[in-house]
């Protein structure tokens, strides 16, 4: 007899369902073999599975099984076939109706004494049994949470092999999961970190806010115990809130990625990473033979932060040049070609030297302002030109320390920022893709950064005294329009807002 249930396996950032065939037939000795492109893990679940129905009271015939992944021509990997397997041999035996199988879509790996654990993804799973059309799907109960975000499908959370079976001989109803997804977000969008900490810096705190307003990335540049990494840490807590599709998309990434606790059902604060400079290209990016999200994907929809820049690889800094334009990282293989979202703020930090701290005048001479040139040249110049904020951050004083107020609270600077991610959302509303001034390509800057003409001379003798590159024109602009943004300004810029915007170029006339 040959019996049929239905999983889903991850693809990218995507559910495909997969479609496990199992059949029984008499032989003179038992034999357990897995076919349809299986990887190591799926061909080891015959003995997961075999071992869970015994221990569960099951007896394995004398019998030749042979199971089935379709479609044969996708690689299977993981170890989450292990309960359709094994239901899947219960109906062949006819000891589970199949017609109960038929819109379901099972999902979770098997402990040898029965126990159903969980698989990453869950909310990938989830969608794709949506697209499916099937009306839900039976999981480890450590998914069932995050599962039951996705609406329109019955989410059944199980803990043991036993209750998959009794539940689908209606001997044993099981309720469907129930989740309120606005608590979960309102119960998870809090930070730890509070701009309210930070004594001093406030030329910092205002590039980062203008940063957090359009979206733009931003290198601190100052020597050791300034406060560059602490700045970084909160400029989350200053960004607007993740919308509820926002959250989704992020929570998906983290999900394939085995980022998210099992149980926790949605990411609703924007994440933070802060990978060490000895990461790889592939760790950073994304890839292996079976490709999942680097840091750059982990980072969407939140911040990358880069601590001692110069001190990366600078093959792999250069890497991120292409998502940072594209906001899109792909991953081609021989047989499979898969995408994650890329849309991140880069916040670098850096010394301004090697010796870590600011050339003096009297100090300056041929060999130190060569190793000076030497390490700030590790960040190459197309990298830093796609920095559009470059934000001096000096040492702070013993007395700011000790008796400067309290700074401005993170929610409050939010509000700020909301506004002016508000005036942009509506100004780009009919843009595909662009949603911050710092998406803006060379013709939208020319559309929606119009200035005074006293603004354009100004801009034009900055950029001609400085020295700066004819490429900081378009950076200068867009970080004007955000600031203006800021002062609820959404007419032409003004000359405050093109000068304040220039002064954050400095690292190109260094």
């Amino acid at each position: 007899m040959i019996a049929k249930v239905t999983s889903h396996a991850i693809m990218g950032l995507d559910a495909y369902k997969v479609r496990v065939e199992v059949d029984i037939s008499e032989a003179q000795e038992f034999s357990f073999s897995v076919v349809g492109l299986p990887d190591a893990s799926v061909r080891e679940s015959r003995e997961r599975v075999y071992s869970a129905l015994t221990n569960v009271g099951y007896a394995m015939p004398k019998s030749r099984i042979v199971v089935n992944l379709a479609p044969a021509d996708i690689r299977k990997e993981g170890a989450a076939l292990d309960l359709p397997i094994a239901l899947g041999i219960l109906a062949a035996q006819a000891r589970i109706r199949q017609d109960a199988l038929d819109h379901l879509s099972f999902v979770g790996e098997l402990g040898l004494d029965g126990e159903v654990k969980p698989a990453p993804g869950s909310l990938v799973l989830a969608q794709g049994v949506q697209m499916s059309g099937l009306k839900g799907m039976v999981v480890a109960r450590a998914m069932a949470r995050q599962a039951s975000v996705i609406k329109d499908i019955n989410v059944y959370a199980v803990d043991r092999l036993e209750e998959v079976i009794r539940f689908l001989n209606g001997d044993a109803p099981i309720a469907p999961t129930q989740v309120d997804i606005q608590a979960l977000y309102d119960a998870t969008s809090r930070y730890a970190d509070d701009f309210a900490d930070v004594r001093g810096q406030a030329l910092a705190k205002r590039g980062m806010e203008i940063a957090a307003a359009g979206a733009h990335n931003i290198l601190l540049v100052g020597p050791p115990g300034s406060g560059k990494t602490m700045l970084s840490r909160r400029l989350p807590s200053i960004l607007p809130a993740l919308s509820v599709e926002e959250s989704l998309e992020t929570t998906k990434i983290h999900g394939i990625a085995g980022e998210i606790e099992h149980g926790e059902a949605l990411m609703a604060a924007r994440p933070f990473r802060a990978p060490h400079h000895t990461i790889s290209n592939v760790a950073l990016i994304g890839g292996g033979s079976y490709p999942k999200p680097g840091e750059v994907s982990l980072a969407h929809n939140g911040v990358l932060f880069l601590d001692e820049m110069p001190e990366f690889q600078r093959q792999t800094l250069e890497v991120l040049r292409q998502p940072m334009e594209d906001g899109m990282v792909t991953i081609a293989r021989s047989k499979m070609s898969v995408s994650f979202p890329a849309r991140f703020i880069l916040c670098g930090a850096m010394n301004p030297g090697p010796d870590g701290t600011w050339e003096q005048p009297a100090d300056k001479n041929v060999w130190s302002a060569q190793k000076t040139r030497q390490y700030r040249s590790r960040i190459s110049g197309p990298l830093l030109d796609r920095i559009d904020l470059h934000i001096e951050a000096p040492a702070v004083s013993v007395k700011d320390l000790a008796h400067a107020a309290p700074g401005e609270s993170s929610a409050s600077i939010r509000e700020r920022v909301t506004r002016a991610r508000d005036i942009q959302r509506r100004r780009y509303r009919e843009a595909d893709s662009i949603h911050a001034n710092a998406h803006l390509n060379s013709r939208m800057v020319r559309e929606f950064c119009q200035m005074t003409d006293e603004a354009r001379a100004h801009l034009e003798s900055t950029i001609e005294k400085l020295g700066y590159s004819a490429r900081a024109w378009d950076r200068i602009l867009k970080v004007a329009r955000t600031i203006a943004d800021l002062s609820g300004n959404e007419q032409e810029i003004q000359l405050p807002q093109i000068s304040e915007a220039a002064q954050f170029r400095n690292l190109d006339r260094l």
